[in-house]
């Protein structure tokens, strides 16, 4: 009887258990990829207009200078949320069911915190920000449109971070890709529409799909809250759990503050990227722009994974399953490498037809096959790393996560591309800091990992502190 009142997180059989846990996630997580491909595509074939040759590539570049603010809001958001679903699976697996309610009550608090903050970034900030990496004045117009509309209504993009989370922590990764996936095919649908103005709307660009994109964030974050509610009985609710707790925000930042500062270092790594690749060619920036959008198609699946491993090792952590956490971080590490093979074979063999679709300049396809082939050298290496990182914050090794996310996204490739870019074969080397940066930093992770498990895992020497937090 007992057994059947556990949650599933410490009863099933592991491997099946994370794929069961897991392709819901990567499904929805591609989803969200997918629709980001296919906004950048018809961002790409917008027709000229006013006299601006090329006006949809120079629209793309435009959204990818946007896109690392929008990054950081999903940062933030799915950052709180780690700390929040690591913390409240833990809490799960010790049965303290006062902890969870107060743990994801702060976390809905914390997200309209974050919120309030951006909207000031959006007011007094934006500007500086966008010149910095641009002057051209069409450029800068378009992003402005763009990065004021999912600014100032990104409470949406945030608070999913949190809603997700609640929704995964408790084995109901079902519900909450149910949600994306409504969201997701509602922005696709609608950013033809708003566009290219179809359906009697008038043509509007990129507000068209930056109002498109803001629209599919708020049907998903409001379907994850009636899931939620109605659906997630293992989360008691109430007004009273609103309120911050001071040792409540410290635990789950204990393990989100890293998660954080991983997600952010991709915001920073772009905006990097930007500036860096700027100085050699627009087109550069503008095919990094456009890879990165199908690189993540391939990465989400391992996030979406990763996600998955973080809340069963956890949950097995607070129970003490030393047998549960080594099954998780074995099935979990082949899960994600095998994504990330599959992914290395696409960019190798269809790089070209991937880069065809948006309708770019012949200039600007080609360097954008060139990043796919190169860069997708190091795919392998970094699903070691994603694989490692989700049991870095499962057994509250948030720092050795950040190590490694500092290596593969900041301290190896930008000075690298910085340094490539100062060759004369620069449109051709640029591209190598990326996979360096991956193999480096997966070696890293390895040989923390091996050090995590020897401190945190039940029955090791430090096992007594395990014990007294139980």
């Amino acid at each position: 009887m007992e057994n059947r009142q556990e949650n599933r997180m410490g009863t099933e059989k592991v491997s099946s258990l994370l794929m069961k846990m897991g392709m819901p996630i990567v499904l929805s997580m591609m989803l969200q990829a997918m629709y980001n491909i296919i906004d950048s595509m018809f961002v790409a074939r917008m027709p000229d207009m006013n006299g601006i040759e090329h006006t949809g590539e120079m629209a793309v570049n435009a959204l990818t200078l946007a896109f690392p603010v929008q990054m950081l809001f999903v940062a933030f958001g799915i950052g709180t949320g780690v700390g929040v679903g690591a913390m409240l699976s833990r809490q799960l697996g010790q049965n303290d069911r006062e902890g969870v309610a107060r743990t994801a009550g702060n976390g809905v608090t914390l997200s309209l915190i974050m919120y309030a903050i951006f909207v000031l970034f959006g007011l007094f900030g934006m500007d500086p920000y966008l010149k910095s990496q641009t002057s051209d004045p069409v450029i800068l117009n378009m992003a402005h449109q763009y990065l004021a509309i999912c600014t100032f209504l990104s409470i949406a993009n945030i608070m999913w971070g949190i809603y997700e989370k609640l929704l995964q922590s408790t084995g109901r990764t079902q519900l909450s890709t149910a949600a994306q996936i409504i969201g997701a095919l509602t922005n696709i649908v609608l950013d033809p529409i708003m566009i290219y103005g179809l359906l009697g709307f008038p043509t509007m660009g990129v507000v068209g799909a930056a109002a498109a994109t803001v629209i599919g964030q708020f049907a998903t974050t409001i379907i994850a809250m009636f899931f939620q509610y109605r659906k997630n009985k293992e989360i008691p609710a109430g007004w009273k759990y609103l309120k911050l707790d001071g040792s409540t925000v410290k635990g789950i930042y204990s393990i989100g503050i890293s998660a954080i500062v991983m997600q952010a270092l991709m915001s920073f790594m772009t905006y990097g990227v930007n500036i860096i690749f700027g100085q050699v060619s627009a087109s550069a920036v503008t095919a990094y722009g456009i890879f990165y959008k199908i690189q993540q198609f391939i990465f989400f699946a391992g996030f979406g994974l990763r996600d998955a491993i973080t809340p069963v090792i956890s949950y097995n952590y607070g129970r003490g399953s030393r047998e549960r956490i080594v099954q998780g971080e074995k099935w979990g590490m082949i899960y994600v490498t095998v994504v990330m093979v599959i992914g290395l074979v696409l960019m190798q063999f269809f790089a070209t037809p991937l880069a065809r679709v948006f309708g770019l300049t012949e200039e600007t396809e080609e360097l954008c096959v060139r990043a796919m082939h190169i860069i997708s050298a190091g795919f392998i290496a970094a699903g070691i790393s994603i694989a490692a990182q989700g049991i870095f914050q499962a057994l509250e090794s948030g720092n050795s996560s950040l190590i490694v996310s500092l290596l593969r996204l900041l301290i190896i490739p930008l000075p690298l591309a910085y340094a490539f870019t100062l060759s004369d074969n620069a449109l051709s080397l640029i591209w190598w800091a990326f996979p360096i940066g991956e193999f480096a930093a997966a070696v890293v992770a390895v040989v923390l990992l091996a050090r995590a498990n020897k401190k945190r895992l039940p029955g090791s020497d430090h096992d007594e502190g395990l014990k007294r937090k139980k």
